[in-house]
């Protein structure tokens, strides 16, 4: 008979998912664990069952540690691969939080499509989750700590066993005789997740055994609770978000209970793609943005990220430069034209420009030819007119001819004469 931990870890795997399975796999315990109780299962296998390693670089032997998990996983029969990363030390939140913000970044980056990647985090790691995020006053959201499941760039990611505790691993290597890594960093009791693990943990459940149970009891009703303010978020969020989707209404916001409206804007924040908005993000927003004069140009930026108040919008957007008085460039309309910010100018529908154009940035006092109207009008005028934030014109591409005829600004304005040759073509500018 197998032993009750074999039980345990095939019972937490018994509900496989019907995709590709990949195991991040670091060498220690708990993922050789994971690994082994998998190569075991010939569904597994048949599902294409791969391993993973991240060589974070910051140890003597991350070297060794990566060739350890190569030969195991040489003895299982199974594929492996090793992605080294770059931990930026820098960002003040330590090393784990940054390694752990590499790795994950690299898995959301090389994840299959429709792939599993399945990690080892059992009901110890999460108790020492609630207790950090207790301690850095987080809500039903922080409090959910880690979830079984979540999405992760193009698959998804599963903890199986997030429900047993560390001590059935610890019999399970031990029973089948496993081989693995201990990272003396994990007694470093510098590292807050460690000084938990080796001096509070311990003494609570010295007066409450069932501590990690409770963690973990825990967890999962905020996790619960927070489903449910999720939903309700998802629906204040889409009331208040402008017709293009990538800004919000500032009346909107403040009609909304201050807690909802904290909810909605980090919210809007995540959906944009952008870095988490810190708590004093929402403060400087509630401040300083949602009231600022229709004209105003505030802004609360934060990890390469910005969100600027103008008119009654908000908007949020990854920071980039305005383009330079001095730049500009001959363009055909050949190929694509790259712009100093990472953006790009294309002519789609014709081979070229019937001349070379100029692009190059704005320098005040420009005026275009609009079809169907008699005169020039004033660049900044017309652009105020159509509700171009100032930033966006900032760093608006003009397009002019050789003999100075303003063209086009970006794809949002053409000239008369830009426009008629356009049509006559089919043809169309595009800005990105």
């Amino acid at each position: 008979m197998p032993p009750p931990t074999a039980d345990a870890i095939t019972q937490a795997l018994a509900a496989l998912p019907p995709t590709p399975l990949c195991v991040a796999y670091s060498g220690g315990l708990d993922s050789a664990v994971l690994l082994h109780a998998l190569a075991a299962s010939p569904q597994a296998r048949a599902q294409g069952l791969r391993a993973w390693h991240v060589h974070h670089g910051l140890h003597p032997q991350a070297d060794a540690w990566a060739a350890h998990c190569a030969e195991n996983c040489a003895r299982l029969g199974l594929e492996f691969s090793v992605s080294r990363v770059s931990v930026a030390l820098a960002g003040g939140d330590g090393p784990e939080a940054a390694a752990r913000r590499a790795r994950h970044a690299a898995f959301a980056a090389g994840l299959g499509e429709g792939e599993t990647l399945l990690l080892a985090h059992h009901r110890d790691d999460q108790a020492e989750t609630v207790l950090l995020r207790l301690l850095r006053g987080s809500g039903p959201d922080g409090l959910a700590a880690m979830r079984a499941w979540r999405d992760c760039g193009r698959g998804r990611l599963w903890r199986p066993l997030l429900n047993l505790p560390r001590a059935v691993l610890q019999a399970y290597a031990s029973a089948q005789r496993l081989r693995w890594i201990d990272d003396p960093s994990n007694d470093e009791h510098g590292y807050d997740r460690n000084f938990l693990r080796h001096r509070v943990l311990p003494v609570l459940r010295e007066r409450w055994p069932q501590a990690d149970a409770a963690f973990a009891t825990s967890a999962r009703l905020n996790a619960q609770a927070a489903e449910l303010l999720d939903s309700e978020d998802a629906i204040a969020l889409a009331q208040v978000r402008s017709l293009d989707l990538q800004a919000l209404s500032r009346l909107g916001l403040r009609a909304l209970p201050s807690a909802r409206r904290a909810r909605v804007l980090r919210r809007w924040v995540a959906t944009l793609g952008l870095p988490p908005l810190p708590a004093e993000g929402v403060a400087q927003i509630e401040s300083q943005l949602l009231d600022a004069r229709a004209d105003a140009e505030a802004e609360f930026a934060w990890h390469g990220a910005v969100v600027r108040a103008w008119r009654d919008l908000l908007h949020a957007e990854r920071q980039r430069p305005a383009l330079a008085e001095d730049w500009k460039v001959e363009w055909d309309g050949r190929h694509a034209l790259p712009l100093p910010d990472g953006g790009a100018w294309r002519l789609y529908g014709a081979d070229r420009f019937q001349a070379p154009c100029l692009a190059h940035g704005r320098r005040g006092g420009e005026r275009i030819a609009l079809p169907g109207r008699s005169h020039r009008h004033a660049l900044k005028q017309v652009l105020q007119d159509l509700g171009v934030p100032p930033w966006e014109r900032r760093r608006l591409p003009l397009l002019s001819s050789a003999d100075g005829e303003l063209l086009a600004a970006g794809d949002l304005l053409l000239s008369a004469r830009m426009d008629a040759w356009l049509r006559e073509r089919g043809a169309r500018l595009l800005w990105t």
